[in-house]
This record gives C-alpha cells, structure tokens and sequence, in this order.
C-alpha cells in the first residue's frame, strides 16, 4: 500500500502551491479536491455562500473513493480543506494507516490578504471567515505554518515525514 499526503487548510493556506511542491520532491501526482466538486458546489460558492454538510456529502465520498485507490496504487498528494473532524474521518474510511494529514496553519488576518490578492479563483474572501468558524484542526498529522516562503515549507514537511518514517 502506498501513502496518500492530505494538505488540508482553509482557503488561501497554500494548499495547491505546497501539495503541487510536495507531489513533485515527493515524486507523486498531485490532485486539487477542489477540482471534484460538483458544478451546483461551484456555482453555489461562486454566489457567496457556504457548503453545507449535506453539500458535501457526495463529494467527501467520491474523494475517498478516489484515496482507496491511491493507496492501492502509486499514492498521491491531495489538496483538500476537509475543515471537520467528521470530514476527515469520511476521507480515511478504511485507510487510515496510510493517510497522512498535512495541516497548513495560518492567521485570518494573513490569509484574508492572500484571498483579496487572488484573481480569478471562484471562493471569495467573505467565505473565508466561515471556513475559520468550520475549521476544527487537527491533532494529529504534520503542522506546518504557511509564513515561510513555499520552498521552506515543504522543506520543513519532508523533515517532519523524515522522522516519522524513522520512528516506524
């Protein structure tokens, strides 16, 4: 079985730029969450307002489908917000030994600047606030801070990988 990294954060963590980095030192493909959901989520988003639960639903399950194969396969890194507890859980669902969480952890205040910097991407910053509200981070996985420049973050995920494989 191979491993499937999950770099999860809210929006504007960095969470394409770092898992596309990671994917690459990593030598794994990288996939964007964010490009499984379906066009009502898009649309819905778009508009300004939130997901629910029951938004989700179909989609957590398509993307957990999709990690049973990863691991099953060559692995991958995957780029996902996955902010709830009951999310992740739903992700893991009977892989969970070869899941590993990496948590992207940044301030309001610097990933609301990020957000109003970005061109063209469908979340908008107002969004941003609920995700913060949603979020219940982990307390298990890698925890990185999102300050340092994207090399330096990576650099500090792969020695966090590095010493959990010593450890096993």
């Amino acid at each position: 079985m191979s491993k499937v990294y999950i770099v999860l954060g809210v929006s504007a963590s960095g969470k394409t730029t770092i898992g596309k980095l990671l994917a690459e030192k990593l030598d794994l493909v990288y996939y964007d969450a964010d490009d499984f959901h379906s066009q009502e989520n898009i649309d819905k988003m778009r508009s300004g307002r939130s997901l629910n639960d029951e938004d989700r639903q179909p989609w957590l399950e398509a993307m957990a489908a999709k990690i049973k194969v990863w691991t099953k396969g060559q692995g991958a890194v995957l780029g996902c917000s996955a902010l709830k507890e009951t999310y992740r859980k739903t992700l893991m669902d009977g892989c969970e030994a070869h899941v590993q969480w990496v948590y992207l952890k940044g301030s309001y205040e610097l990933l609301a600047k990020r957000s109003r910097e970005r061109k063209g991407h469908y979340f908008k910053e107002k969004l941003l606030q609920s995700q913060f509200d949603t979020l219940e981070p982990p307390t298990y996985g890698i925890h990185v801070s999102v300050v340092p420049p994207p090399e330096k973050i990576v650099e500090n995920i792969l020695e966090e990988i590095r010493l959990l494989q010593s450890k096993s």
